[in-house]
């Protein structure tokens, strides 16, 4: 075994991902305060070419120093936009035909596990604050919430963690759903 040289990989230059076919997946960040963590968000982005990310509220935006580090690149391939209010975000998003989810502990919350991607359907994923989560303005304008299920003593996982959960679950659901398997 060996690991594969970059050639080998054949991966998509930035005209030709801008070109590409995009995964139907937005990213709403809603005041996440983290540099590195926006920055994973484009990274995860990138590698499952989802259509954009919406950044709101007190959320770093490029060319900030701690995302262009985590982000090696992908603040130039990502479409992205910026919205002071995550609410406003939501009810945009959902004008264009998008089903909008909290990522959210709630009382209404679905298991990720459980949640049937829709090959039809457009999602839009609300990532909240570190501490605060989904505030409670953008939470009002969701159409639902999932969550990721967990079994030890903490009641959260890191976005830039959960970003990856997320995305890939959707991804590899749609995708399957694209072949019909």
């Amino acid at each position: 075994m060996r690991k594969l040289s970059m050639e080998e990989l054949g991966r998509a230059t930035p005209k030709e991902f801008a070109a590409k076919e995009k995964t139907p997946v937005v990213l709403v960040l809603d005041n996440v305060r983290s540099g590195l963590n926006v920055g994973s968000a484009f990274r995860t982005a990138d590698a499952f070419a989802l259509s954009k990310i919406v950044l709101c509220g007190i959320s770093a935006r490029p060319p900030h120093r701690e995302i262009l580090k985590t982000a090696l690149g992908a603040t130039d391939t990502v479409e992205w936009t910026y919205t002071d209010r995550p609410e406003d975000a939501v009810r945009q998003l959902k004008s264009e035909g998008y089903v909008v989810l909290a990522v959210e502990q709630t009382t209404g919350s679905i298991p990720l596990q459980d949640f049937d991607v829709l090959k039809d359907c457009r999602y839009a994923l609300v990532f909240g604050n570190e501490v605060s989560g989904v505030s409670e303005a953008a939470l009002a304008e969701v159409d639902g919430s999932i969550e990721v299920p967990q079994f030890g003593t903490k009641h959260s996982l890191n976005i830039a963690v959960c970003v990856g959960i997320l995305v890939w679950e959707f991804f590899r659901k749609w995708r399957f759903a694209e072949q019909g398997n």
